[in-house]
């Protein structure tokens, strides 16, 4: 307890001061979206995002017993002027983390593989390579708990991030794990490139066919799509990176897909009809996900308590992070406008 009227002054001061300081580094911009008043509709809130500075946004709305709805604004193509199409091809980057998730499941469920067995049952090659690699189990890498080192936290990676990609777990070679296996949490990147790859060597093809065969053509998955090499880039929305004028839309990331197609695969992954007999209790990931990489960033998320699903596109993104808690906090003023309603 402070007993001199002096020394409490002091610290009331400090304090005073301390909060000013931290009020004025946080990006105001932020706070503005957090406490302006909610918007009666989903669309005026996209509006007051592409004010907020985003250049394009695309919504997809599924609530159960009503037809999806879809809500855009800004641009698809800043540079044309084309405004935001709900049917563009968006980068989902990690969102595509759910798929692999989905088909390691099932092809745990034919016996092909075990989530106990280890990175080095299935990658000898790596023992010494990567710590650990004898204890970390195919489970562990599905859920982050393996401690092994996300490649794209190298900085040497992002010297050369387009063609570095060809040869990513060089990145994450011979570096200490972070954590012995299954006592933390970490997300990791490399957990997936190294999953994809015994997928495919168990598979003996590449895995995007399986998930096609047992994932995408069963849910008419039609507009999903696993490289920028396999699409129309006019189909694509254009992505961009704050304080530069260049569009990254020809940049390979992965899984491309239309919002309506994500939305249709999050609500099979959470109601269970995505999987066959035996699976859902198998499956050991999460039921949502975001994805961030240049120029592009997506959240996919359902919530129980009023049976949607929210998909949010947004193609703009930053250094410092300040667009992705912006992302955030629009899509969660979206679903408090959906659940007001209801």
């Amino acid at each position: 307890m402070i007993k001199n009227k002096k020394t409490k002054w002091i610290v009331r001061i400090l304090l005073l001061v301390g909060t000013t300081v931290s009020m004025f580094f946080v990006p105001w911009i932020l706070v503005k979206a957090w406490i302006l008043p909610l918007p009666d509709t989903v669309q005026e809130q996209v509006d007051e995002a592409i004010g907020h500075g985003f250049d394009g946004m695309i919504v997809y709305v599924d609530e159960a017993g009503k037809p999806p709805t879809f809500y855009t604004g800004g641009w698809k193509d800043r540079e044309n002027k084309v405004p935001a199409d709900p049917n563009s091809l968006f980068k989902i980057a990690s969102i595509s983390k759910l798929y692999t998730a989905v088909a390691i499941t099932k092809m745990v469920k034919e016996n092909r593989l075990s989530l106990d067995e280890t990175l080095a049952d299935y990658l000898p090659e790596l023992k010494g390579r990567i710590e650990n690699a004898e204890k970390i189990t195919l489970k562990m890498m599905v859920q982050h708990r393996s401690g092994i080192p996300n490649f794209t936290d190298n900085p040497a990676f992002w010297e050369n991030e387009q063609e570095n990609g060809k040869d990513a777990l060089d990145f994450a070679l011979d570096l200490p794990a972070s954590f012995e296996p299954d006592k933390g949490y970490e997300y990791s990147n490399t957990n997936y490139l190294l999953l994809r790859r015994i997928m495919d060597d168990v598979l003996g093809y590449n895995h995007h066919e399986y998930i096609k065969e047992k994932i995408l053509i069963p849910l008419e998955l039609k507009n999903t799509f696993f490289s920028i090499t396999e699409v129309d880039l006019d189909d694509v929305m254009s992505g961009y990176y704050v304080g530069h004028d260049e569009d990254f839309k020809a940049n390979e990331y992965g899984m491309l897909a239309t919002a309506e197609d994500v939305g249709i695969f999050l609500r099979a992954l959470n109601d269970g009809s995505v999987f066959d007999e035996g699976e859902q209790e198998i499956y050991p990931y999460e039921y949502n996900h975001g994805g961030l990489v240049i120029g592009y960033q997506s959240l996919a998320e359902y919530h129980k308590d009023i049976d949607a699903v929210v998909v949010q596109f947004i193609n703009t993104t930053d250094f410092n992070g300040y667009e992705w808690n912006l992302s955030e906090i629009t899509i969660n003023r979206i679903v408090k406008i959906i659940r007001k309603k209801n």
